[in-house]
Parts: C-alpha cells; structure tokens; sequence
C-alpha cells in the first residue's frame, strides 16, 4: 500500500505538507491552518482502515484532504469508498481540488456539510476517522457507535494534545462497554475504538 502510491497522491501529500508547515511558521492564525495530521498518523490511520470489516467508511473533518488522501489508499485496496465531510467552505474548496488532482474521485465521495446532520441516514459504518472541531467530537462519538458494526474501528485524533478539552468524550470511550479502546500516542495521539 505505501510502496506504490501513485506520483499525483505523492505531489499532493507533499504540498499539503508543506502549505500546514508554512503556515504554522508565518503565523497563520489556528482557524485557517489546514491543521492536518502527520505523515506517521496517515500511515497508522491506512492501516487500520485497511483491516477494517466490510461497510461504511467515513471521515469527519476533511480539511484539505489531507488525511483522506491515506484512507483513499487502503480504500482503493478494498475495492471501498469513503465519505468524507468538510464544513468549512474554503476547505472544501481544497479538498475538491486535490480529490481531483489526485484523481480519486471514485474513490471519495465528499460532502461539503453537517456529518452530525448527514449521519442520521447512515448505517453500517466499519471505519470512521475523526478529526474536526473538538468540541463536536462527544457528540460525533454518541452518534457514531449505535451505527457501527461489529469490529468497527473509530479513531479520533488529538487524544493528547487536546486532551483536557476531549477528557469528558475520552473518558466515555474508554470505560463504554459497546466498545474496547485505548489511546495510541502516534502523532497528536489517536483514540481508537473497536465496536464490540
């Protein structure tokens, strides 16, 4: 899966890399960063994604694509989809561009919306990564588990270095009975989740 991702998935990683690294020097405030996940935790977050059971897979909080880019990859693989969803419009914006760049349209289907809205409809969900606006994540995490699979696999990501303002949703997954879990420190930290 990693030794031969395609040269245009590479390109496009590699200037999203350094358009989040820019823009963390320059001062670009928070909200307008791209704040995407390191490259180690898009690997991790393909590997899980590929050893997913069969269903639904989605992400919440696209950004520029960043992340999608990786779960496109053990997608392709399967022979699966995933719906990712962006809120903000110009994130979309550049998630639309580089889905199309990369050509992996085929493979994602992207909404540029509500996930706590579009979720109701959506069932059968084997793999979710999370990664938007923290204060969201408690709310995301009550929606998504009744609609899982057995197996699923959720993965939140900031487990750690935005611990204090995740600690009522991190402490709900790990002592919930519908789920085994546990904090990964890869990254910014990944809480996965596994649907019992």
């Amino acid at each position: 899966m990693f030794e031969n991702i395609p040269q245009l998935i590479l390109d496009r990683m590699q200037a999203l890399e350094l358009r989040d690294s820019q823009a963390r020097l320059d001062g670009t405030p928070r909200f307008e960063r791209l704040r995407q996940i390191p490259p180690e935790t898009g690997k991790f977050i393909a590997l899980m994604a590929a050893v997913a059971p069969a269903g639904r897979y989605i992400e919440i909080g696209t950004s520029a694509g960043y992340s999608t880019l990786w779960l496109a990859l053990a997608c392709r693989l399967l022979g699966r989809k995933i719906t990712s969803f962006e809120l903000l419009t110009e994130k979309a914006t550049l998630a639309r561009e580089t889905f199309k760049v990369t050509k992996l349209e085929d493979v994602v289907e992207f909404i540029h919306g509500d996930a706590l809205v579009s979720l109701a409809a959506i069932n059968d969900i084997s793999f979710c990564f999370l990664d938007a606006e923290k204060d969201i994540y408690e709310h995301c995490y009550e929606a998504l588990i009744p609609k899982m699979v057995s197996g699923g696999l959720l993965m939140a990501d900031n487990a750690i270095n935005h611990e204090a303002a995740l600690r009522p949703m991190l402490k709900r997954a790990l002592s919930d009975p519908r789920v085994d879990a546990l904090i990964v420190p890869i990254g910014k930290g990944e809480l996965l989740c596994r649907k019992q």
